[in-house]
């Protein structure tokens, strides 16, 4: 047998040995069959690439570079740093696949808590009674006050919170919502009052159809000018009121694919502060 040829057979054999041990790889029966039928350099070669491209897959496994990521979001109140971040991982680790879904902040909670979801896009801080999930803040939003149209303070440019004091306020459901109502009357109790509200609305649209009936006003995340509003302006306030946007994960998860997505968002967050 040729030095070269001799060479190749051993190459292929430990190559094969380490494939052999990957449980996700199933090619015992194509390699034995190979090896004994064949001992030239020409026959081995494709079962040299096979375990190659074998031994590699194993070890972008245990690098956290291989399976999938379940992501959810919520399309009727987005920002660009989701796309951002989805382009960055891709590139990074396109042996990931990644799923996404559209979710309330309440499905994403109870998703998050069951694992069929790896990491949501919640906006506000998960509340208290959602068991196991950690949560980071990732950025923080100019909140707006949105009022009818023909509203006297929509004259305005800006508008001081505390003259919101005597009016009815509109919400999201705690339903779909969870912490939204903490989160309103804790930013009024800034201005020394609570907010008297009169109408819940599980989804964002919902709440730009009550402002622009009248029903109240509400605060919002600067975002929610993105959503159709007829009938509906936005004023910043003044002084200025920030709200934190968070990301949230399950606890337990220890995917080094989420761990990896999470960097990214870190990453890109830090950079655009």
């Amino acid at each position: 047998m040729g030095a070269d040829k001799a060479f190749v057979m051993l190459e292929g054999r430990t190559l094969l040995a380490r494939a052999l041990e990957n449980p996700h790889v199933d090619i015992r029966l194509r390699a034995a069959r190979a090896l004994a039928r064949h001992g030239d350099t020409a026959a081995l070669a494709p079962l040299l690439a096979l375990a190659t491209e074998s031994v590699q897959s194993v070890q972008r496994l245990s690098r956290g570079e291989t399976g999938q990521l379940n992501i959810a979001y919520s399309s009727n109140f987005n920002f660009e740093l989701l796309p951002e971040t989805l382009g960055a991982f891709r590139q990074a680790f396109p042996h990931i696949a990644l799923n996404l879904f559209d979710m309330t902040p309440a499905e994403q909670f109870r998703a998050l808590e069951v694992r069929k979801i790896d990491l949501g896009f919640v906006g506000l801080r998960p509340p208290a009674s959602t068991r196991g999930l950690q949560w980071q803040s990732i950025a923080r939003h100019k909140t707006v006050v949105a009022l009818p149209v023909k509203h006297p303070l929509a004259r305005k440019r800006r508008v001081n919170l505390g003259e919101l004091k005597t009016m009815f306020f509109v919400g999201m459901s705690e339903k779909t919502h969870p912490g939204f109502r903490d989160w309103l009357c804790e930013t009024c109790q800034r201005a020394g009052f609570t907010p008297r509200i009169l109408q819940d609305a599980e989804l964002e649209p919902a709440l730009m159809t009550f402002v622009a009936e009248g029903l109240g006003v509400t605060l919002a995340r600067e975002h929610i000018e993105k959503l159709p509003h007829p009938g509906v302006v936005f004023r910043p306030l003044a002084p200025p009121v920030k709200a934190d946007y968070c990301i949230a994960w399950n606890g337990d998860n220890d995917s080094r694919a989420l761990q990896r997505y999470i960097e990214i968002v870190k990453s890109l967050t830090e950079h655009s502060k």
